[in-house]
């Protein structure tokens, strides 16, 4: 039988500076958008990167904050 050892400390300072994964209703609020839109969006695949959590949707707000600033840079003028 394996044993079972504490993860390395590597492993765990990756996750405590990466922070808390956000639920669809989190990043709704933060973007000022619908739940149902982040939903169509994912669904289109053109909104932020989501991860399926067992049966939940997360998203890493490092990632969301990465899809509002490429949004940001989408010339509408061209």
């Amino acid at each position: 039988m394996p044993s079972l050892s504490p993860r390395p400390a590597r492993a765990t300072a990756d996750a405590s500076r990466r922070g808390p994964l956000a639920t669809p209703a989190e990043v709704a609020e933060y973007l000022g958008v619908p739940v149902k839109t982040l939903y169509q969006w994912k669904y289109r695949g053109i909104g932020p990167n989501v991860h399926k959590v067992g049966r939940h949707l997360r998203y890493r707000w490092a990632e969301v904050d990465a899809w509002l600033n490429a949004q940001a840079a989408y010339d509408l003028a061209v």
